[in-house]
């Protein structure tokens, strides 16, 4: 715009005209000229502003985005993503107050983990726990469950809240495999690591539970609340190392793609009526896995290993000190012969019998899983809960009757 007030510059003055009449044609482009350079400043000024509003708002935007990726960073750990989305994106979510809803909630526990954690240091119980759910977690989350809550070695997973999830059952089912499986990786990093190996069960129902925030304005959390929940602590109760037990209810929601390994009705705590429960071994469908098979070879011993025994479940409960003999071994379970017959499903507290003082006095636990033989005297019990003596005395009875 100046070059171009410049040119009329030069045709005014080679105008053949009088100067007063130059000087009248000079006064308004002279006014012009003025006006021009303000404006050109303003411009100037404008377009600096401009930037420095562009680069404001880009700052701003990118320190939003930090800002919510530390929020997510920092509150996924102690959130499900479920949860934490649902928030992000509706942040009335967070007043207090439920709903009724169906849900398949599983609930997790490491088997024998408090008589193990007393034998070793804090800094291993805690690289322990969090090499395991490290792993789990990240199944979990690859299924979609909500973890609702991590309770010591224990975990609460809630499948289909605050998302519907219309395949609920057989998502947690999938998931709760998935979960079995990846326990060979955990042990895996335990023993490069030094630590013992794990063994974890799983118990899953399907139940209408209240779901949404529980507590007051100050401290409050996400939740599921009803009888359904204490009835899957009971079920997973049942289960031994590797196992997954579902309720009635789950099979029936899941349909015909399950692999039912076993059945059984238990009487658990507080009920009036039995429960029947299944252990899954697979799932067809979309998800179409299976529990990886697990060795279990019980050698018969070359000389049976006395031991005295107490019942601490079932309709025997109470009775102690009575004398069994281990018949036959494997790693994690052995075959016992009892007096008296005791109920699938029953948990027992044992000791060595005629051996020293310092093993004699170290209890040990395991679950009775089934019955072997034709009087049905004896019993195939899963260890729950082995100190590593008496797990040491065991493995040399075992690798010596091997070798025979």
């Amino acid at each position: 715009m100046n070059a171009n007030l410049d040119k009329l510059k030069d045709i005014v003055e080679q105008l053949n005209i009088a100067d007063d009449q130059k000087k009248a044609v000079w006064r308004p482009i002279g006014k012009i000229e003025k006006e021009l350079t303000v404006l050109n400043f303003k411009l100037e000024r404008a377009l600096k502003d401009k930037k420095t509003l562009s680069a404001l708002l880009s700052q701003t935007s990118e320190d939003l985005e930090k800002s919510s990726e530390l929020i997510k960073n920092m509150f996924g750990r102690y959130l499900s993503t479920e949860v934490m989305n649902s928030l992000l994106e509706n942040p009335t979510a967070l007043s207090l107050g439920g709903e009724r809803r169906k849900v398949t909630i599983m609930m997790t526990d490491l088997r024998g983990f408090t008589a193990l954690s007393d034998r070793l240091n804090p800094e291993q119980v805690v690289q322990m726990l969090n090499g395991y759910f490290k792993v789990m977690v990240d199944v979990i989350l690859q299924y979609h469950g909500t973890i609702n809550e991590i309770i010591g070695d224990a975990l609460l997973v809630i499948f289909g809240a605050p998302q519907e999830m219309p395949d609920r059952a057989q998502r947690a089912i999938a998931c709760a495999i998935e979960m079995q499986n990846a326990m060979a990786k955990v042990n895996e990093k335990n023993r490069e690591r030094g630590l013992p190996e794990l063994e974890m069960g799983i118990g899953l129902n399907e139940t209408e539970a209240i779901v949404g925030n529980v507590g007051s304005t100050k401290r409050s959390k996400y939740a599921v609340v009803g009888s359904g929940v204490n009835m899957t602590s009971r079920i997973e109760s049942y289960s031994v190392g590797g196992q997954i037990l579902i309720s009635e209810s789950v099979r029936q929601e899941a349909g015909d793609i399950l692999r039912i390994d076993a059945q059984k009705d238990v009487l658990p705590k507080g009920s009036e009526a039995p429960l029947r429960i299944y252990e899954v071994g697979g799932i067809a469908g979309r998800y179409k896995i299976v529990l990886e098979a697990r060795e279990i070879l019980l050698v018969a011993l070359a000389r049976q290993i006395q031991i005295r025994y107490t019942v601490l479940e079932g309709k025997n409960v109470g009775k102690q000190d009575l004398t069994a003999y281990v018949v036959r071994l494997a790693k994690n379970c052995a075959e016992i012969s009892m007096a008296n017959p005791v109920e699938v499903m029953t948990n027992i507290k044992m000791n060595l019998a005629d051996v020293e003082e310092n093993l004699s006095t170290r209890d040990f636990y395991g679950k009775v899983v089934r019955k072997t033989g034709k009087n049905a005297k004896n019993h195939v019990v899963h260890f729950t809960s082995v100190p590593p003596e008496v797990d040491a005395y065991f493995q040399a009875h075992r690798q010596y009757a091997s070798k025979q």
